[in-house]
Order: structure tokens, then sequence, then C-alpha cells
């Protein structure tokens, strides 16, 4: 299926590993530019761009200042727009262990980031581009082992709703994804969720993960490369009514209807 994204051109925010990485190169494999954004270059983005169709800038998307500061590097429109950048840091030792520089830090990456940058780049994206925010389950499933991040993806949702409101009229879609347990460094590498609750809790990463997978009717966590898939597919304008929805990639995590 031909998803018409060929010559369009793309932003990909924390593209630098993860589902940002999966997306960039899911987005050029369809045709479209890439110009991802993160704090570094990896071998991978290097290679990327060894390949052509894709370039790196480096910014630290949890400052405004930084964003602005690169979104003046870009020329022409942007037709899509990616909001992927994002952490979720765990907080075993419970809600009040988490600090007031915790709870900013933690809105400035995962929602303040996509508002800014949208911000930005928003008189560049042209009549029927798009918007695609990278959320979470835990936007509706709040968890306490996650309550800063949860509270700012449900603030991402929220802004998603409303900025499509704003822009539908000019064809501009704005929709958001909600992925379950990715299998990413956030969740199963060095310092992520399963080894930060495992040491927490004096127990073994591996069964921190089969708990997770065991949360999950299909009994495996998502590929970064289907949250890529997804991405691409909202970014297609053969969905071109298609606003203001999230769509949940979660393994059937969620119970409810």
């Amino acid at each position: 299926m031909d998803l018409e994204l060929s010559s369009k051109r793309a932003v990909v925010t924390g593209a630098s590993r993860g589902i940002g990485l999966a997306i960039a190169r899911a987005l050029i494999r369809e045709g479209a530019t890439v110009t991802g954004i993160a704090r570094r270059s990896t071998p991978e983005t290097a290679a990327l761009q060894q390949e052509g169709g894709f370039e790196l800038l480096e910014a630290d998307l949890s400052s405004d200042d930084d964003i602005i500061a690169v979104a003046a590097r870009l020329s022409g429109p942007v037709d899509i727009l990616v909001n992927n950048v994002g952490s979720a840091p765990p907080r075993p030792g419970g809600f009040p262990s988490i600090t007031d520089e915790q709870w900013s830090n933690t809105y400035q990456l995962n929602a303040l980031a996509a508002v800014r940058t949208t911000r930005a780049l928003f008189d560049r994206i042209p009549d029927g581009g798009c918007v695609v925010n990278i959320a979470s389950e835990n936007a509706i499933l709040a968890d306490p082992l996650v309550m800063d991040y949860s509270a700012a993806k449900a603030a991402l949702l929220s802004f998603t709703k409303s900025l499509s409101k704003e822009v539908g009229h000019r064809g501009i879609r704005v929709n958001s994804i909600s992925p379950g347990p990715v299998a990413t460094d956030l969740w199963l590498g060095a310092g992520g969720v399963a080894q930060t609750v495992a040491a927490a809790s004096g127990g073994d990463p591996a069964q921190v993960k089969r708990g997770a997978e065991e949360s999950m009717v299909t009994g495996r966590f998502t590929t970064p490369e289907e949250v890529a898939a997804l991405t691409v597919m909202l970014a297609s304008p053969l969905l071109g009514n298609l606003t203001g929805s999230d769509v949940v990639i979660d393994g059937g995590l969620r119970q409810t209807m």
C-alpha cells in the first residue's frame, strides 16, 4: 500500500534510539525526508545519515531555548511532526519521594517538549499536515510507580485533543499514540524500569519483565517497529479524517473497552 508519504518532510524528536529511531526509519522507507532531533548522535543515526534522507540536529528538548534554536536551523515546511521524546523514571520510593524538581523535569520532557516543539514549528506546518504525539498507556492507566510520568502524559493527551480542534479547519490532523510496555532501553536497558524496580525490591529484572508480559493478553512487549508502523499510518493522508484520536497499542493491557 502506498501511504503517499513520498517527498514529505518530517521532524521526529527523540530520534536517536528506541521508538524515535524506529519511526525515523519507517518514514524514510515510505519516501519521506526526516530530520531527527535528539540530545546527541548515536551510531544508528550516523548510519542513517550515511544512507541519505536523514539528518540529526542535536538539542536538549527539555530546554525551550534549545528548541527555539534548533527550529531556527530548519527550513521549509514540516509536513509531519512526531513528538516522541520522553522519559519514564520509576519512583519506587512512592509519592513522598518525588521532589518538585523531578515533577518539573518530567513535565518538561514528556509534555512541554511537545508543546514547545509544536509551537516553534507551528508556522511551518502546511494545511493538510499532521502532528503525532507519542503518549503512553499510563496517561489513562495511571501508575504510582511512574506517577509524574503518568500525569505528564495525561496532559499530552489533553493538548493533542485541544490542538486538533483548533487546526482541524486547515486539514491539519493531530493524533496521539499510547503504547503499553515497549521493548526499548527505557524498560529493559541499564537503569530502565525493570532494573530499577528489581533493585528497589531485591528482585530480578527478568522477573519484573515477566510480570509485565503476563499483564498483556499477547504475553509480550510491543516492539518499537510496531509503534513506528502505527505512526506512519497516522501520518498518511489516506487517514485524512482521523484527528483528535488516541490510538492504543498495548498488547491488550487495558481491559476496558
